[in-house]
């Protein structure tokens, strides 16, 4: 996904640093539980085990990386730095769910690199022309094919989209509709209050909305899919929404 350069090594806490959850915790489910562990044994000096982690959290990484920056060299950078920060801090963590800490610092290193282009208008991230491949069209095992196809044709209309919106604003959409991220999660990657995620997230999708009905082809597309979904021929069908409205195929 990205390129690789060796971890540093890093002046870890002891693995008790980050406390256990107290016994009115919520159980956590088997990913975010060996997540939990793994972040532990790196507590204590475990490369390997941290270099697990990155192998199961560097694609919801990098595709963050990517939509913000919109450059794939600064986005495996970017990633790369992030996993190295994360790295070096592990000893600070607290407990709670890894991957929105991964993905928080992740997004505070993009927003560290946004800031140094705008400092240098003739090399910014945003001078170059960019397509990605639409994280949110990848087919569900028995979605129709007719849906699947005009999901993916009004993907890249939302992607256009996504790229005009605020940054705050993109990014709760990407951590939302993306990566599959509840409030609670975006918050802690964000540092907004929960009030805010919820407002950020909902002029966003009413502006990706507007942006598609405001776009000739991309409102078509938007409607044929509205009636195609509802349709009774694919209603029971399992369904990845494109539509803004709608959580997306999460990357993690």
């Amino acid at each position: 996904m990205f390129r690789r350069r060796p971890l540093p090594q890093s002046n870890t806490a002891p693995a008790d640093a980050a406390p256990d959850a107290g016994p009115d915790a919520v159980p956590l489910d088997p990913a975010a539980a060996e997540d939990g562990r793994l972040l532990r044994a790196a507590q204590n000096g475990d490369l390997a085990a941290f270099n697990v982690l990155v192998a199961r959290h560097e694609r919801a990484v990098f595709n963050v990386c990517l939509r913000l920056l919109r450059d794939v060299p600064a986005a495996e950078d970017a990633a790369q730095d992030a996993f190295v920060k994360a790295w070096q801090a592990v000893g600070t963590f607290r407990g709670g769910l890894v991957r929105p800490w991964l993905l928080r610092i992740a997004t505070n290193r993009c927003y560290d690199l946004l800031r140094a282009s705008r400092r240098r208008p003739a090399t910014s991230l945003d001078a170059e022309p960019f397509e990605i491949e639409p994280a949110w069209s990848s087919q569900g095992a028995d979605e129709p094919p007719e849906t699947f196809a005009l999901r993916g044709e009004l993907a890249i209309h939302l992607e256009r989209a996504l790229a005009a919106l605020p940054e705050d604003q993109r990014l709760v959409v990407l951590l939302s509709d993306v990566q599959g991220c509840d409030y609670d999660e975006i918050a802690q990657i964000t540092g907004a209050a929960l009030g805010t995620v919820k407002s950020r997230l909902s002029r966003a999708r009413a502006r990706l909305r507007q942006a598609l009905h405001d776009d000739p082809d991309g409102g078509e597309l938007f409607e044929r899919f509205n009636r195609l979904s509802n349709s009774p021929d694919h209603r029971d069908a399992p369904r990845q929404p494109s539509a803004p409205a709608h959580p997306g195929t999460p990357d993690r």
